[in-house]
């Protein structure tokens, strides 16, 4: 059969169709796809605005992965990663369902706008803000404390507290959102179904496990990986509130990355660096869409 030839109308679609995507084109392959692939060649290389650059294969890589160091930091991202998602999700899921219920509206609206009002702040602000709040001797924290005659806490001071003062303020940032989030998703779940099951006398918590939750499961796991991914790429909360420190206790990747590339100079280093980051957070992304084939309702 002969292939049939495009009309002139259909050749003028087709080019005002790519028209419209070239800016966009140009813009992703420009502030995107080569920085991305610059990166990439920048992690098998050690360059150095001074020295030059040279080609050292996967030693930047091995680099990495031998130093204890490194992988403390490592380690430290993804302890920070685990806790800051599952207190930012159960918890924004909580108030959710505490605040979808009657009451009147202008009690709802309040506590709404208070759960929600950290989310509005610059993280800057809110990290200098709750620095006062966890110091050791005028802090507002240990003040109170010691008003219980509680001995004080050294928040942010001690290696074995400091990185669970930093999800508490993420959590205290962040846990607002996911809550609008879930209140939205339980305002969609069919009134009908929870009136049956409760005229058949289930119990108020099965009814949530057993229709509420499957209802909302693919807005919990949009919840979830939009917070695992916000928070493997923690950084100016830590750089705030202690730095990095003690010591290493804090310090995460994207604290690694800026200081090896542009304090120290090590730019194929702190590439290298990135190339981990990336890889980590899709496999992260990839795991969790694979279990979530198990337990998010289509």
């Amino acid at each position: 059969m002969q292939k049939r030839r495009p009309s002139d109308l259909e050749r003028a679609q087709a080019r005002a169709g790519y028209l419209f995507v070239l800016p966009t084109s140009v813009l992703y392959l420009t502030f995107v796809l080569a920085p991305v692939t610059l990166t990439v060649i920048l992690s098998f290389s050690f360059y150095d605005p001074m020295l030059g650059s040279r080609w050292v294969g996967l030693e930047n890589y091995t680099r990495f992965f031998s130093d204890p160091r490194s992988l403390q930091i490592f380690w430290n991202t993804l302890r920070f990663t685990f806790f800051a998602v599952t207190f930012n999700v159960s918890v924004g899921l909580l108030l959710a369902v505490a605040l979808n219920r009657a009451m009147p509206a202008w009690l709802l609206y309040f506590f709404r706008l208070a759960f929600f009002l950290p989310v509005m702040i610059a993280i800057a602000f809110a990290a200098i803000v709750w620095s006062y709040f966890f110091a050791d001797d005028l802090g507002v924290v240990n003040y109170y404390l010691r008003l219980f005659g509680l001995p004080g806490v050294r928040w942010l001071t001690d290696s074995s507290v400091a990185m669970t003062s930093i999800i508490i303020m993420d959590v205290w940032k962040n846990t607002g959102f996911f809550m609008i989030i879930f209140i939205a998703a339980l305002q969609g779940v069919p009134k009908s179904l929870m009136e049956a099951a409760a005229m058949d006398g289930t119990p108020a918590w099965r009814r949530f496990f057993r229709i509420t939750l499957p209802y909302i499961s693919p807005v919990v796991f949009f919840a979830i990986v939009y917070a695992s991914i916000g928070a493997l790429q923690v950084y100016e909360s830590i750089v705030i509130l202690t730095q990095g420190g003690p010591g290493d206790a804090t310090r995460s990747l994207s604290i690694l990355i800026v200081e090896q590339g542009f304090g120290s100079f090590q730019i194929g280093y702190a590439a290298a660096i990135s190339v981990v980051m990336t890889l980590v957070i899709l496999a992260i992304t990839a795991l969790q869409q694979f279990l979530s084939r198990k337990w998010v309702h289509q």
